[in-house]
């Protein structure tokens, strides 16, 4: 249990953090970017003493969080009884992050079409770029996607448009020729 508790602690710890930002009046918008700092703990890294890959998209979880709590999605996720889903992603790793390193995390909404909110991730040390991660996310109702306009309308921010483009709209295109189910 203690193990579980470690591993999870992050988590909470910046669950808390940004409801605390919203009480100070630290909000965001969805056209800001979120940026949040931890420290690389020895429970993220793996054999080769740097931060594990698969930890990386999970403590990328905590910077969604973060930016879903500080811009008021957060409330109305609760409020609708909507849901968080990420049907999709794609990540580029170039810099190791190694343990105990300070890492600046940013998120911030590179554009949406009808049904997807599609988000870029990235996690910083020392200024310089390590991974990036774009992810395909939807906000969920009784199970399904809703259409991004619900969304939007629900934070006032009705007439926003960002239609995906360039890298974005090419990943789009090149995902949907992915076959599924798999094959093997």
């Amino acid at each position: 249990m203690r193990l579980l508790y470690v591993s999870i602690y992050p988590l909470c710890q910046h669950h808390a953090h940004a409801a605390l930002q919203v009480k100070k009046g630290n909000t965001l918008t969805f056209k800001d970017t979120s940026e949040i700092s931890f420290r690389c703990r020895l429970t993220d890294i793996d054999n080769f003493l740097e931060m594990n890959n698969g930890r990386v998209l999970t403590l990328f979880d905590m910077g969604r969080t973060d930016f879903a709590v500080r811009s008021g999605l957060g409330s109305q996720l609760l409020k609708q009884r909507w849901g968080l889903v990420v049907a999709g992603s794609t990540i580029q790793y170039r810099k190791r992050i190694r343990a105990f390193d300070k890492v600046t995390m940013k998120t911030h909404i590179v554009g949406f079409d009808e049904r997807w909110i599609y988000i870029e991730q990235s996690m910083w040390v020392k200024g310089k770029p390590c991974s990036s991660a774009l992810l395909r996310t939807g906000v969920t109702e009784k199970g399904k996607v809703i259409e991004t306009a619900r969304v939007l309308a629900s934070l006032g921010q009705a007439d926003w448009q960002l239609p995906p483009s360039g890298y974005v709209a090419e990943w789009i295109v090149s995902d949907a020729d992915r076959p599924w189910p798999p094959q093997s």
